[in-house]
Formats: structure tokens, sequence, C-alpha cells
């Protein structure tokens, strides 16, 4: 029977036990926090906890016990990290992986669209607006604002065709040639 605790023993394992539940909403927190997924996060909470319990005699009653358990798990999360990453020569290793796209450029188109987009005439950006961004169907559209399909159409193309004019520098888009009917044969 060496494997039974004493009294004294089986008291601080209830404490033990006790600390690890009253900080499980935190270190929940903080898991989710560096894993940034809620199925790693949990893994990783249930990891810490297991190393904790393993290195439970190692623990000094009376020091911060929070710092001790945030202390693993920051430690487990990294050890995981270590663990997946793959080694491989520089060398090895194309141009596209070493660098990435700043974002700069696609801040700046947004931003000029924005502009752009604020120089429309009031009904031609409403209806854009609707259909391209809200993803309403030209129905739903002309339900809503009481206005023709047809003339909801004509307004989409008028304000993307100023749009792109307007982004490619010109001021006005370039007009459509005029539809011509057919000619009717005479038999």
């Amino acid at each position: 029977m060496a494997n039974l605790r004493s009294s004294d023993d089986l008291r601080d394992s209830k404490e033990f036990f006790n600390l690890i539940i009253l900080h499980l909403p935190l270190l929940r927190q903080q898991a989710m926090s560096l894993t940034r997924h809620k199925a790693d996060a949990e893994d990783l909470v249930q990891s810490a906890i297991t190393s904790a319990i393993a290195a439970q005699n190692s623990f000094e009653v009376g020091t911060n016990f929070r710092a001790w358990m945030i202390r693993i798990l920051r430690n487990r999360f990294l050890s995981n990290i270590r663990q997946r990453r793959t080694l491989v020569d520089l060398a090895d290793v194309s141009e596209g992986f070493l660098g990435r796209s700043g974002g700069q450029d696609d801040n700046l188109e947004i931003l000029e669209l924005r502009r752009q987009m604020a120089r429309l005439a009031p009904d031609h950006l409403l209806i854009l607006t609707m259909i391209s961004i809200d993803g309403l169907s030209y129905d739903e559209a002309s339900e809503r604002l009481g206005v023709a399909v047809g003339t909801l159409k004509c307004r989409v193309f008028r304000a993307r065709a100023q749009l792109a004019a307007w982004t490619h520098g010109q001021e006005n888009p370039t007009p459509k040639p005029p539809r011509q009917n057919p000619q009717k044969h005479p038999y």
C-alpha cells in the first residue's frame, strides 16, 4: 500500500485541483489568444493541466499559482510549435515564400475606389451599393425602390462605367455606339 497518500497530501491535492478549476477560464482565454482556434485552445489547456498535475510537487505553496499555470501553458504552446515546424534549407525555398506583399497597393486601390464612389450621383451610388455590395438581385432592388428593373440595370452599368473611367484617369466614360435597328427586308 505504498501508493496511498497521507491525509495531508490528499488535502493539498484537493486544494491544488481546486486552484486548477478556479483558473480554467483564464487558461482557456490565454490558450485562445495564443492559438486563435477553439479546438487547439482546448487541447492546449488539457496539455497544460496534465503537465501541471505531473509537476504538482514542484509548485511552491505561497507562490503565484496563476503565473505558474500561465507559464506552463505558454511553454506547452511553444513546445507544440517547435514539434510541428519543419526545417528547410534556405537555398531550397522559392522567393515567394521569403517575402509577401505589404498590402499597401490594395489599401490605396480601396481608398481610391471609395473616393471615386463618393463622386457618383446619389441614385447611381445607391443602386450600385444595393446590387454589388449588399448582393440584392435586380428584382429585389426594383421592388424596394419602386423602379423598373431595366432602369436599375442601366444605372448600375453607367455607375460601373463611370468608376472605371475615373480610375483610369478619364473624366467621362467612353460612350457606347448607338444601337441601330436592323433593316427590314422587303421580302
